[in-house]
């Protein structure tokens, strides 16, 4: 993320409605006085003018978190998370200074538009203001910038992202998606130690040179291994979709290190001799095509439609992800779920803490099989994500971010 200001502004009186609340059109107003206060403290309020564009709101997602009181003096963090040939988007992070309490996170999303109300390419001048685009990945799969470490795990290494302190929380990416998926979860979560690998094969993650490397054996023994040279014993486990798949191989193979889990857009069930087909048909795809067909085949069914229509972005997104694929690693992945085992009875014996999560427009794992592996883990919460397909931490990463919070909050330390 590119950051853009960091402005201390306060709460004034008539911003408060008949409780005494900052009112949440207020709290609209705030955020854009926090951009012109940016503008004012760099190039100048006047930067859109003088290039003759404007930055038109197309998209506002909010979630308030805590309410705010008149006199209260509010930080406001603004970072660019995404920038386009015509689109920009910022994310705000409201903290109260008092307490550091998180009162509301959002998104926004801007068109540059000219004079006439087309949409145009940013001018260089605000570019270089906005600072280096950022990117899905950072290069080699990197956090948008934030450094990975680097972690052997016998025959390669692994790239890890590690931020924060406070109980571990290991995400584990799906296919074909790298750490990045996890990205708005990785920057905002608190009080947790945010532990995020890419899989073999995959991002800055090193390739096996054995074309046997790939299994749900190996990749969960990988994540002991990142586990154990962190010196961590037990961690809540995340995963999405694949990533659900290799979190069962690692209850089956190291059940001690599993603290509580969290099944994003996952299922229990055995591919059927129809997906074995497509598995195939799909490796097949991959070793003549590349990654680019893999992920133009893959993308209709990944995102919700209200995705694709609104969030070009997260479209981009997800095809750079999958560009940091090698091929060998995306052949061994697709064998791997191909012969995956079912998973049923081994949900069954769970008895830990465990979260389910899917997109309310999941084609791949949809809300009632998410539901239906609920009801297999004694205590499990379920809920469903709206307006997101089978990607719900990235389509909507507010929703996502807010329920896991919830469930971590509660967590024994």
């Amino acid at each position: 993320m590119t950051p853009f200001g960091l402005v201390e502004l306060t709460v004034y009186p008539y911003e408060c409605d008949a409780f005494g609340h900052l009112n949440q059109a207020a709290l609209l107003t705030l955020l854009e006085r926090a951009r012109w206060d940016a503008l004012a403290r760099g190039p100048g309020m006047d930067l859109f003018d003088r290039n003759g564009v404007w930055p038109a709101v197309r998209k506002a997602t909010i979630e308030y978190r805590a309410p705010a009181f008149a006199r209260d003096v509010l930080r406001v963090e603004t970072t660019v998370v995404g920038r386009g040939t015509t689109s920009l988007t910022l994310r705000h992070v409201v903290r109260r200074v008092s307490d550091d309490a998180a009162v509301a996170e959002a998104e926004m999303v801007f068109v540059c538009i000219d004079r006439l109300g087309r949409a145009t390419p940013i001018p260089d001048e605000i570019a270089r203001f906005l600072g280096p685009r950022p990117s899905a990945g950072g290069g080699g799969g990197g956090g948008g910038g934030h450094q990975p470490i680097r972690v052997s795990v016998g025959d390669v290494e692994l790239a890890v992202d590690v931020r924060g302190d406070g109980v571990p929380v290991l995400f584990v990416h799906g296919f074909p998606f790298d750490r990045t998926v996890w990205r708005h979860q990785l920057a905002t979560l608190s009080r947790v130690r945010r532990i995020a690998p890419d899989l073999r094969g995959v991002g800055g993650s090193g390739t096996p040179s054995a074309a046997d490397g790939y299994s749900l054996a190996r990749y969960a023994d990988d994540l002991v291994a990142v586990l154990d040279a962190l010196g961590v014993r037990e961690a809540v486990l995340c995963g999405l979709s694949m990533g659900g798949y290799v979190i069962f191989e690692l209850l089956r193979r190291h059940p001690g290190r599993v603290k509580a889990m969290i099944l994003a857009d996952t299922k229990p069930q055995a591919d059927s001799v129809e997906a074995k087909r497509g598995r195939e048909e799909l490796t097949r795809v991959a070793e003549q095509e590349g990654q680019d067909a893999v992920i133009e085949q893959l993308l209709p069914r990944l995102l919700a439609p209200a995705t694709q229509a609104t969030q070009p972005e997260v479209v981009g997104q997800v095809r750079e992800m999958a560009r940091r694929w090698s091929v060998p690693g995306l052949v061994g992945a697709l064998r791997t779920l191909r012969d995956r085992p079912d998973s049923t009875e081994t949900l069954r014996g769970v008895r830990v803490p465990t979260l389910v999560l899917v997109g309310s427009d999941d084609e791949i794992a949809p809300p009632d099989t998410a539901r239906a592996m609920a009801q297999l883990i004694p205590g499990a919460q379920c809920h469903v994500v709206p307006a997101a397909g089978h990607m719900a931490p990235l389509e909507q990463p507010l929703a996502t971010g807010r329920l896991l919070a919830d469930f971590l909050r509660v967590l024994p330390s």
